[in-house]
């Protein structure tokens, strides 16, 4: 199936943040010509040896060298502005859209539009969300992957669940996974991320995409009652989530859908995959997050997609560009997929005859979406989302009582971040 079929009318995506004194470490001096510098935020074991196995197949191709800098996922994000500020490698995995052109506004990315021009199977979306606001390109996609809400096939049919479609059912759903002893939502957000895409999910389905993406961009109040009342959808869901989830990371709730221990769990597709061993991942299904509104339906499907980046301050500019026309080709996304398949490639020449029944069916639903957002903390400024969001929804899920409380303090953090720019 073509790759501009299902990146057709993709959003402008958004926001993260910030890399500390580790990454600032990594990325050092000048090298020689025939290293290229990457850093990384794959510290998952699954993606970091799919990526090792991409990079190696580089070097044996280029007779170059790729020497990898690998720091944790998290520690990543958060202090990505610091590195590129600093002395950073060649090039850097990162992410599409805002998250891209937040940096490429301030002047910390190499352009590669030259190197675009000799792309070939990356749809018209696709080089929009590669695209600053100066119309200039700076990032090359590698994958996507959509979100939406994951289970076990057998678990379902042993205790005859049906998949809802509306949101009544799937709170229904909820409550009967309860009587039956399970924990209805996996549910960890110590890393500050994944719960977003539950408030994400809500949002477009009660109030729209076009809203969503409004909210993200600092065009509507969070004291708007549209948004109240997402916060007050989550609030009846709350009694149904895993317990003490700021405490929680993200694996750790995988694994307790892995374990069977909780019925389902909303989730990007590399999540819960990870902790599934290759014999038991047939096992893994999931559903589009039900239907609020039938003005919205099920239209909109958050599908992230994520790739590299070079540095303004690359040291080898000419190696670092040889790499990401390596990185775009489909071959180069193949050899990914083939250690990691819970990712889906985004050059529409692909070959996807290899793709497990998971990802066929990610593929459809990307496919059939009217619109598709790229996730909170890439949707709307990163400085918002890190230092406001991660923290509010954190907030709420200790308490979900005080949503007026909640929306009040967001909207006056707004005003003050959104004044700035």
């Amino acid at each position: 199936m073509s790759r501009r079929t299902l990146l057709r009318g993709a959003a402008i995506g958004a926001g993260a943040v910030a890399l500390p004194s580790v990454l600032a470490a990594c990325g050092s001096g000048p090298g020689d010509a025939g290293t290229i510098k990457m850093g990384s935020n794959a510290s998952d074991a699954v993606p970091k040896k799919a990526f090792a196995q991409a990079f190696d197949a580089y070097e044996k191709k280029s007779k170059k060298t790729v020497k990898v800098n690998t720091v944790n996922h998290e520690a990543f994000q958060e202090n990505i502005n610091r590195y590129l500020q600093g002395t950073p490698d060649d090039v850097f995995m990162w992410f599409a859209g805002y998250r891209m052109q937040f940096f490429a506004k301030r002047g910390l990315l190499t352009e590669i539009s030259d190197l675009w021009q000799g792309f070939d199977g990356f749809s018209d979306a696709l080089k929009k969300q590669s695209t600053g606001e100066d119309g200039k390109q700076y990032f090359v996609p590698y994958y996507y992957y959509p979100w939406a809400v994951f289970h076990r096939k057998s678990v379902f049919e042993e205790r005859g669940y049906e998949v809802p479609e509306t949101f009544d059912e799937y709170r229904a759903l909820a409550k009967r996974m309860e009587k039956d002893g399970l924990v209805p939502f996996a549910f960890g957000d110590k890393d500050g991320w994944p719960a977003m895409g539950t408030f994400d999910y809500l949002n477009m389905r009660a109030n729209g995409y076009d809203f969503h993406i409004s909210l993200m961009s600092g065009e509507e109040s969070w004291t708007d009652p549209k948004v109240k009342n997402v916060f007050d959808l989550w609030r009846g869901l709350m009694p149904y989530h895993q317990k003490g989830a700021n405490g929680r990371t993200w694996q750790e709730a995988a694994q307790a859908l892995q374990q069977k221990k909780a019925g389902m769990t909303v989730f990007g597709l590399p999540h819960p995959g990870q902790q599934f061993s290759a014999a038991d991942r047939e096992d893994l299904d999931f559903f589009p997050f039900p239907e609020i509104d039938s003005a919205h339906g099920q239209d909109a499907v958050e599908a992230p997609i994520d790739g590299f980046l070079m540095a303004k301050k690359a040291r080898n500019v000419e190696g670092g560009k040889d790499l990401l026309k390596y990185l775009a080709s489909p071959e180069a996304e193949l050899i990914y997929l083939k250690s990691d398949p819970n990712n889906i490639a985004v050059n529409e020449s692909a070959d996807t005859s290899s793709y497990n029944a998971l990802q066929k069916k990610a593929v459809e639903l990307v496919a059939g979406a009217k619109q598709i957002s790229q996730f909170m903390d890439r949707d709307t400024r990163p400085d918002f989302a890190s230092t406001v969001m991660i923290r509010a929804i954190q907030e709420f899920i200790n308490n979900p009582n005080d949503i007026d409380g909640l929306v009040n303090d967001i909207e006056r953090q707004k005003k003050d971040i959104f004044a700035a720019e």
